[in-house]
């Protein structure tokens, strides 16, 4: 599970990337005075975008790439503190970065999360591992939002995978659709290169 990711840091192969952040976690988002955990969060600037809505974030990446990009790019100063997995703490700010397999983090409890590219980032016979794993860091009423893709899969495969709608109810049954719209113009380009013309992205949301 873990080489072919620390492959597509190494190679620049980062498609799923979002420049901006994602436009879902701002429209939906709403809470604030929360521990949000991110898991497998890339470089991705959501993490910024959630610490200025007051909240305590930590992600969890596998690359060291994507840890120190993130930053580097952002020109945020941080320092390293080696453990079971080395974190990167940002001096004065209220992020956090594990660097590691998140299947050894386990520096709980977290009262949010937001998961954009770890659930579909997971092959279906990993997922459930993933699911439990998370439940075990988080506060019974955690508030949630899950970013999930749905999309033909005999024409494009993944990752990022599509994930049905009953499949993520089965994991999390607190949740509740909150929107879905086509984003196949922000997918990674090999989907519409395989000519998928429709890729949904699901939102759902506990708070």
């Amino acid at each position: 599970m873990t080489e072919p990711w620390l492959e597509r840091w190494q190679e620049g192969r980062t498609g799923w990337h979002e420049p901006d952040g994602n436009a879902s976690l701002q429209k939906h988002w709403t809470v604030s005075g929360k521990r949000v955990l991110v898991p497998l969060c890339g470089k991705t600037r959501d993490l910024i975008w959630l610490e200025r809505q007051g909240n305590d974030v930590v992600g969890v990446e596998l690359s060291e790439i994507a840890v120190e990009a993130f930053f580097e790019e952002n020109e945020i100063a941080y320092s390293v503190i080696s453990g079971a997995l080395t974190s990167y703490q940002a001096e004065g700010r209220s992020i956090t970065i594990y660097c590691g397999d998140y299947f050894d983090f386990s520096e709980g409890p977290f009262d949010g999360y937001y998961d954009r590219g770890a659930l579909v980032a997971l092959s279906p016979d990993v997922r459930r591992d993933y699911v439990e794993h998370t439940r075990s860091l988080l506060s019974e009423d955690a508030a949630k939002l899950i970013i999930s893709l749905e999309y033909d899969e005999s024409i494009a495969t993944g990752p990022p995978f599509s994930v049905p709608g009953d499949q993520i109810l089965a994991f999390w049954p607190d949740l509740q659709r909150a929107d879905a719209y086509d984003d196949i113009e922000n997918g990674p380009p090999k989907f519409r290169e395989a000519g998928l013309d429709k890729m949904i992205e699901v939102v759902w949301q506990h708070s």
